[in-house]
This record gives structure tokens, C-alpha cells and sequence, in this order.
């Protein structure tokens, strides 16, 4: 009967919308999830690298070195960060993610040589033991900042915005908030949370400025200062911190996950990671300070071969979360029967918020984590960083590079006229560049 009728679904009021619209209406509060954006964005995947051949030679696998070490913060600090990888693993709070998770982030960044970051919310013992490299982010809310625990970090992040809610603050809904949440970030036990969306002491660039120079002289200048961005305005957001005194710029796309903040922000702010990796590298180059001030890129970084392209787009390393919680074991398909029962699948669930997370993960519920073994799950996330390493090393080797920073926009081709403006490489087959300057768009 429906063939017959010929019915089709609305492109813009589709089923989904159609749900979102009924849900809104008989609640009257908007959707919160964690995740990151699931609508299809230009993204590395609409990359390909141009292998070696005739014009080029490659670099033999087996003989020939590729090198991937990368310095971090060398700018002003006395003790830059030197890491094996050019992959590093992204901030994620203490809170939105389990003590145990935060141990086996931090043993897995440990075996392979590459640093992690704490998150809103501060530092914590089994974290700061098990990462021989700890990035401390120093973010608006303030939770749990410990002038103690800053001494004690190998680097600060100056968050001043998410790749997932440009311009929001974070949520830590009231189940997350246990006791030891609630004293690290001195809050109420079991009452929702929200993170500042700014400093408090942030009105402009130039309060950034005096910001720096106070880490600086707490840590005596001997750590880099980053400071990490959500991609916006990326061109002007890159110029501005450089000229506040950053050693390492991040810049988060929107591809980027969260532990909970509003659907529509995920969804409509910000811009994909692809789009603000040429803006930011053209920001450092115009300023004479590609390679001086390191950048750093996260955002929808799953493979060795998204690594390679955003190395080559400009980057000097990258940052994963989503991934390296995967590789934890986030949405394992052993636990099909308990994502059912809370209303999801493996794959899909995306209620980080409700602290109900059946891998240990995402809870603070005591029993939930002891399915969690640091020790298990931090060899799988060394396995899943070796083999990222190693893709984007024969990728390199391909392209003819001997070291994986090596890698340039010259490599590069595009598969559509969309990803070819954003990346600023040409279209497959062409020599054509599609759009305007880089700089204002």
C-alpha cells in the first residue's frame, strides 16, 4: 500500500527531525548528549596522498628510517616536551570518565612514549603516577585547579574553547558528582554542574597575556604553555594566542567530542577539523613562526592515515579522544544486552551523561568500574597508538619522507570541490584550487 502511494520521507523533516521535534514538545527541555557530531562533514577521508612513483622516490620500508618524534613547547620553556609520537591524547575530565580510565590513558601514552591531559575537573593521583608526560588544562570553570598539581604537570593547557561547543561550558550532570568528584572540584555531591564558558578573568587577548606570564612565573618558565582553541574563527584565534605568548597552539574541530553539552551545539557550532588546519597553519606561517610554535590538531582523528594528512596539512602532532576510549574498550559489543536495556546499541551509545556507561568508562558508579582494567585496557590503547604510528609512518615512507613532519600539502589531492577549498590542495586529476584566501574564511 505505501509502494503504491509512492511515500517518501521529508529530506529536511526527516525521522529523526520528526522525533526531535515530538521529544522537545512533550519535555520542554533540549537534548543533552556527549559524543561528538555525527552529521557526514568534509572530512580526512576526502584527503589522498600522492604515492611515490616516477617524479618521486619512496623510502624502503625495511632499511630506510621514518623518523616521528616530535618537540613540543620549545618556544619559551626550559623544559620542552619530547615525545616519541606525534600523537598525543586529548583532555578528558576526571568526572566525565572513571579513576581507572584515567589510569589506563595514562599507562597507555606511557608505553609508547607520548603525553595525556588531565581536564576539567584536576588531577588525580593514578593519573599523574602512570603518565611519565601530563599535560595539566587550566580551564574557566577552575574545578579543581591546585597550584600544587600546575607544579607538578609537564605542560599547561590554557583552554579557552572546545572543538564540540565553541563559545559553551561543559556539563557534569548531579549522577557523575560523587564525593571525591565533588571534593576535587568543590561542589554539592549529586547536583548538576555547569563549567564557565569563559575565564573569569577574561575579557580580551590581552588578559590572556597577564595570564601566561602568571603560569609562567608559578612553574618558574619551565614548562610550555599551550593554549587550545575550538575551531571558529581560527585564522585570528591562532594570531591572537601566538601573540600572547603560546608555545603550542590547539585547535579542536568540530568533529570533536564532548562528555555532555547541548545537540544543538554539536551539531551547528564551530567548523569541521579539515576546514580550520589550513587556517591555523597559515595564521603561524604569516607570522613567521611555523615550526617554532608547535600546533596541535584533534578532532575526528581515528587512523594513522588521518594523522599523516593533518600532519600534512600543517600540524606537528595530533590529539585523539573518542578514539583512544574506543580503544579502552568504550562501546564493546560484549555488552549488546545492557546498551539495549538503556535504550541504546554498541556503536551508538552517546549517554555519557547519564553515567550509566556498562564498559566502566564513562561512570563514577563503583561497580560499573571494576569492569575496567587499567592495566588490560592500557595495552590496548599502546597497541592502537603503535599501529597509528606505523600507518603514518608507511604513508610517509610512500610519499618519500623521512620523517613523518616531513609530510606537506604537496602530497595531497582532494576528492571534492568541497574538501579541495577547505584543505587548500587541488581537486583529484586537476591543478585547481577551488576558493578564496585562506586568512578571512
Amino acid at each position: 500500500m505505501r509502494a503504491a502511494r509512492g511515500l517518501r520521507e521529508s529530506a529536511t523533516f526527516d525521522r529523526a527531525t520528526i522525533a526531535d521535534i515530538r521529544r522537545a514538545a512533550e519535555t520542554g527541555v533540549y537534548d543533552i548528549r556527549g559524543g561528538g557530531s555525527k552529521r557526514r562533514l568534509p572530512h580526512f577521508d576526502d584527503l589522498l596522498f600522492l604515492g611515490a612513483s616516477m617524479s618521486r622516490y619512496p623510502l624502503e620500508g625495511y632499511r630506510e628510517r621514518c623518523g616521528t618524534d616530535v618537540v613540543l613547547g620549545a618556544r619559551y620553556a626550559e623544559n620542552p616536551l619530547h615525545l616519541d609520537i606525534p600523537v598525543t591524547i586529548a583532555g578528558m575530565s576526571f568526572g566525565a570518565l572513571s579513576g581507572r580510565a584515567k589510569e589506563a590513558l595514562g599507562r597507555g601514552a606511557s608505553a609508547v612514549g607520548t603525553s595525556t591531559t588531565t581536564g576539567d575537573g584536576g588531577m588525580t593521583n593514578e593519573e599523574r603516577r602512570q603518565s611519565k608526560t601530563l599535560v595539566y588544562q587550566y580551564l574557566p570553570s577552575r574545578y579543581g585547579m591546585n597550584p600544587d598539581h600546575l607544579r607538578m604537570a609537564d605542560a599547561i593547557e590554557v583552554v579557552l574553547g572546545q572543538g564540540a561547543k565553541p563559545g559553551g561550558g561543559g556539563m557534569l550532570l548531579g549522577q557523575k558528582i560523587t564525593e571525591r568528584v565533588a571534593e576535587m572540584r568543590t561542589l554539592p555531591v549529586g547536583i548538576d554542574q555547569r563549567s564557565a564558558c569563559r575565564h573569569p578573568d577574561w575579557t580580551g587577548p590581552d588578559d590572556l597575556t597577564i595570564k601566561i606570564q602568571e603560569l609562567r612565573e608559578i612553574t618558574d618558565w619551565k614548562v610550555p604553555v599551550y593554549i587550545k582553541v575550538g575551531a571558529s574563527r581560527t585564522y585570528y584565534d591562532v594570531k591572537l594566542a601566538v601573540h600572547a605568548g603560546a608555545d603550542v597552539v590547539v585547535v579542536d574541530g568540530m568533529q570533536g567530542s564532548t562528555a555532555a553539552t547541548q545537540e544543538v551545539f554539536i551539531e551547528h557550532v564551530g567548523i569541521p577539523t579539515l576546514a580550520a588546519v589550513p587556517q591555523a597553519a597559515c595564521a603561524l606561517r604569516e607570522l613567521g613562526v611555523e615550526r617554532e610554535v608547535q600546533l596541535i590538531v584533534s578532532g575526528g582523528i581515528r587512523t594513522g592515515a588521518d594523522v599523516a594528512k593533518a600532519l600534512a596539512l600543517g600540524a606537528d602532532a595530533v590529539a585523539i579522544g573518542s578514539a583512544a576510549l574506543i580503544a579502552l574498550g568504550d562501546n564493546d559489543p560484549d555488552y549488546a544486552e545492557e546498551y539495549e536495556q538503556l535504550g541504546s546499541a554498541a556503536g551508538f551509545f552517546d549517554d555519557y551523561q547519564d553515567g550509566r556507561d556498562p564498559t566502566g568508562i564513562t561512570t563514577q558508579d563503583p561497580e560499573l568500574q571494576k569492569r575496567l582494567d587499567p592495566e588490560t585496557a592500557g595495552r590496548r590503547l599502546a597497541n592502537y597508538l603503535q599501529v597509528m604510528t606505523m600507518e603514518a609512518q608507511t604513508i610517509a615512507r610512500a610519499c618519500g619522507k623521512s620523517h613523518v613532519n616531513h609530510l606537506e600539502p604537496e602530497d595531497l589531492v582532494a576528492l571534492t570541490v568541497e574538501s579541495a577549498a577547505m584543505a587548500k590542495v587541488p581537486l583529484a586529476g586537476t591543478d585547481w584550487i577551488p576558493g578564496g584566501a585562506v586568512g578571512h574564511h
